[in-house]
């Protein structure tokens, strides 16, 4: 997705991101044209490739009338964006039944009409892959969400990018038939079909409508893949590492001790038998994935990450990053509006409800580990102080509910990844209130148990109604604060539920490094300015940059009279461990049209910050409510 949608990794500097994303959906369901057939067969040939292209081809069946339109995707659920995949779709033609080409008008990006359509046998074109480009141009589609085609090694199918639909075909069932090289085997939690005996080398699969076929993400390589049980759900990990430096058993122990948490954690909530984890790992080169992080789907999830990082640190990028993805089957994968049960993608009509699709995901994502003994109290407290942070770089006085229904345009799209702060945030508050009301009884999870109860996978609630519903289910209070905070435009004063479960938020001063706080770079690589270096944007910055009188934003032209490239400025965060704080520096910068000098000492770096601390003398009631919401 673009930045507006997702999290970028630093790609150049610190080998570390997490980008989270969620599921949205629109339309209704459609009256089929076809006349008899009981399925679309879609045929993908992994052997052939071509320029790196690989050839799809399509029979509908029989069309009863003149034309019809044939679509790739503008739009997938999860991306909150327009990608636009037909884009990547190259020598379409549409073959008549005696071999010859029909009349095909293309209308835009993703829409073929096909004239004669009573005379079509198939449709017929080649598949170009996203990852390849993503260096190349701003608006790329972000990897989770994308396609790669390495000839003979990996093949990440997100289907979107390689199976289109008919007008009015979206509800009957396909048949997927893919031929793949001799030693690569597919992952996925799509259903198999039956295999015809005279073609052993095709693996085919089955889709009761074409939502499923891009719900079920298929990653064909040499096979690393590891099955664990948790409860009654089956759980794949495979792993894709192109130099070998990871495998799905050696990351196994980690997983499955996380999802045995999350498991526990959810209880009674189950809507799935089969949950497949994919995971691409990047050589990070100009021809390969660079955006990380995951994209959600009812039974799997797709994580791409730098194979560079280490393995403690990439354990911890797939735990938060997992653990997000795998809680999205109970929201919006299970509770969710008829905007998602019958999406439309390329005319998508979206949801009012991120808070709950992404908010409240985001938060059972930190509140299981502290429930579940994973995490200590000072870090899930020092989670949210963060998440308070980084929502002040958006604007706390919209709308959650008309961002949502507004996603894909500015300036909504620009306060996108809101959602997982404030998002988050909400749920938190949202959990203390009903902790309150409910003599500490009934919290967030306790409601989306009983939401599940009452829908389900396959039963959407009306999208301009689930709030009066979650407010009749619970206390006349939760009303006000929806209408305040959620569909208001009234920032929530997070002191007031720090005070409610006896915890206060102080500013301390703590150390930090020149170019680093821990993982968190405050410079970053730009590649569309031939890898300036810059100041970040949008985070508090530490006493160095500060003293020196520089800003977010600032293009850093040289240091001590050396000009600012990637190989120096590497070399300088190196060097920086030794400064000493008496070192004089000079740092060039331009600022917008002016280039400016900035001169100083680089002195100790610290950085204020604002931690939530338990109140001495915390009364009774303020710590039973702290309890019930932290140990649930």
């Amino acid at each position: 997705m673009k930045m507006s949608n997702k999290l970028r990794l630093f790609k150049n500097l610190c080998f570390f991101g997490i980008a989270i994303l969620v599921l949205q959906a629109c339309g209704s369901t459609k009256t089929l044209v076809t006349t008899g057939k009981t399925s679309v067969v879609a045929k993908i040939d992994l052997i052939n490739v071509v320029d790196d292209k690989v050839n799809v081809v399509l029979d509908p069946g029989a069309f009863a009338r003149d034309t019809i339109s044939f679509f790739i995707p503008k739009t997938v659920p999860g991306t909150y964006s327009d990608d636009n995949y037909g884009k990547y779709i190259e020598q379409f033609k549409a073959i008549d039944y005696k071999g010859g080409e029909l009349k095909v008008d293309k209308l835009d990006d993703n829409t073929w009409r096909v004239i004669n359509a009573k005379d079509l046998d198939r449709i017929d074109y080649w598949v170009n892959d996203t990852y390849d480009t993503e260096t190349e141009v701003d608006e790329h589609v972000f990897s989770p969400a994308g396609t790669n085609i390495l000839e003979g090694k990996n093949f990440m199918l997100n289907l979107h990018g390689f199976v289109g639909y008919f007008d009015g075909l979206e509800e009957i069932p396909y048949s997927l038939e893919i031929i793949a090289p001799n030693g690569l085997e597919p992952v996925t939690s799509l259903t198999k079909g039956i295999q015809d005996v005279n073609k052993p080398e095709t693996d085919v699969f089955v889709a009761k409508r074409y939502f499923e076929v891009i719900d079920n993400p298929i990653m064909y390589s040499k096979p690393s893949t590891e099955t664990f049980q948790v409860n009654d759900i089956a759980v794949t990990l495979s792993v894709y590492s192109p130099n070998g430096h990871f495998t799905a058993t050696s990351l196994k122990a980690g997983m499955e001790k996380m999802m045995r948490a999350q498991k526990a954690f959810l209880g009674e909530i189950n809507s799935t038998k089969h949950y497949t984890i994919i995971l691409y790992l990047s050589n990070m080169d100009d021809n390969d994935a660079t955006g990380f992080g995951a994209l959600e789907h009812h039974t799997s999830t797709v994580v791409v990450m730098p194979e560079q990082i280490s393995k403690e640190r990439l354990e911890e990028a797939i735990f938060d990053t997992v653990a997000h993805e795998f809680f999205h089957i109970v929201t919006p994968l299970t509770i969710h509006s008829n905007e998602i049960q019958y999406f439309d993608f390329n005319d998508p009509k979206m949801s009012m409800h991120l808070w709950m699709y992404e908010g409240t995901t985001e938060y059972f994502a930190n509140l299981f580990q502290i429930q579940q003994g994973l995490i200590t109290e000072e870090d899930f407290y020092q989670r949210l102080m963060e998440k308070v942070e980084r929502s002040k770089t958006f604007d706390d006085r919209m709308s959650f509910t008309v961002m949502s229904n507004n996603i894909l345009e500015e300036p909504y799209k620009d306060n996108y990844a809101n959602v997982y702060e404030k998002g988050a945030l909400i749920n938190m508050a949202l959990d203390i209130n009903l902790r309150e009301l409910s003599g500490g009884k009934k919290g967030v999870l306790w409601l989306m148990k009983e939401l599940s109860k009452k829908y389900g996978d396959s039963m959407p609630f009306e999208d301009d109604k689930l709030i009066d519903e979650i407010v009749a289910m619970t206390y006349p209070e939760i009303g006000k604060f929806f209408n305040d905070h959620v569909i208001g435009e009234i920032p929530i004063d997070y002191d007031k539920y720090w005070e409610k479960v006896g915890l206060l938020a102080t500013e301390q001063e703590q150390s930090t490094g020149y170019f680093f706080d821990g993982e968190v770079p405050y410079i970053d690589v730009d590649p569309s300015n031939d890898n300036a270096i810059f100041v970040r944007e949008g985070i508090q910055l530490n006493s160095f940059f500060n003293n020196l009188g520089a800003q977010g934003g600032d293009i850093i032209k040289s240091v001590d009279g050396k000009i600012t490239n990637l190989v120096n400025i590497r070399l300088l965060i190196g060097q920086s461990i030794n400064w000493d704080s008496d070192k004089e520096i000079v740092l060039v910068v331009q600022r917008g049209d002016e280039e400016i000098t900035l001169t100083g000492k680089v002195g100790i770096p610290t950085l204020n910050v604002v931690k939530l601390v338990s109140v001495d003398g915390a009364s009774d009631k303020q710590i039973e409510l702290r309890e019930a919401w932290l140990n649930g």
